[in-house]
């Protein structure tokens, strides 16, 4: 989920969630700061905004972040492989090209296009690899929220699935044809069940 103020963001999605988002980050390559939750064993939320104490960087920041405006949304989604230049091997263009970041004991590669922009219009999804045994799930506190459901509306959402689906099990995300491209994420929670995008 991308969005504008980090804090009053925070504020709202933890209002709809009814969980708290309590770990903060930073990532100085892209000068940018989030705040995180974990969703259990393998999957976290992630709030992702520009860091306006940070410099910016000499490209555009990842996710197309340098453009979004308007109240938090769910924007992006993070596709975990085990071999990062294999993956992209595998896949067309417009990917981008892995960057290796680090945060305390955390190590990783990700693949960040040049433009900031990812495939089909910025909602394929971003590639990255752990490296090491440290995975964020390890030391989030957990939610108690779980991800039921993912899907990806889009006008290509059939070509998205058979490109993507080879690199993916296959309840990781639904593709459904739309005229209009949102993401949607369905939510186990303190709250019941919540839909949001």
């Amino acid at each position: 989920m991308s969005c504008v103020g980090l804090e009053a963001a925070a504020s709202a999605v933890e209002a709809q969630l009814g969980v708290t988002l309590p770990v903060a980050g930073a990532h100085a390559q892209m000068g940018t700061h989030n705040r995180l939750t974990g969703l259990g064993p393998e999957i976290y939320f992630e709030l992702i905004a520009i860091n306006p104490e940070a410099p910016g960087p000499n490209r555009p920041r990842w996710f197309n972040i340098d453009n979004f405006s308007g109240p938090p949304r769910l924007t992006n989604w993070i596709l975990r492989c085990d071999d990062i230049d294999a993956a992209l091997a595998a896949l067309p263009g417009g990917f981008g090209t892995p960057m290796f970041l680090e945060r305390n004991d955390l190590r990783w590669k990700m693949a960040v296009p040049e433009d900031g922009i990812l495939p089909w219009g910025g909602w394929g999804p971003a590639i990255i690899e752990w490296q090491g045994a440290a995975h964020p799930t390890q030391t989030l506190p957990d939610s108690g929220l779980r991800l039921l459901r993912l899907s990806l509306h889009h006008p290509e959402a059939e070509a998205m699935a058979q490109v993507l689906g080879p690199l993916m099990a296959q309840d990781t995300i639904q593709f459904m044809p739309a005229e209009a491209p949102k993401l949607v994420a369905i939510f186990d929670g303190p709250n019941g069940e919540i839909r949001v995008g």
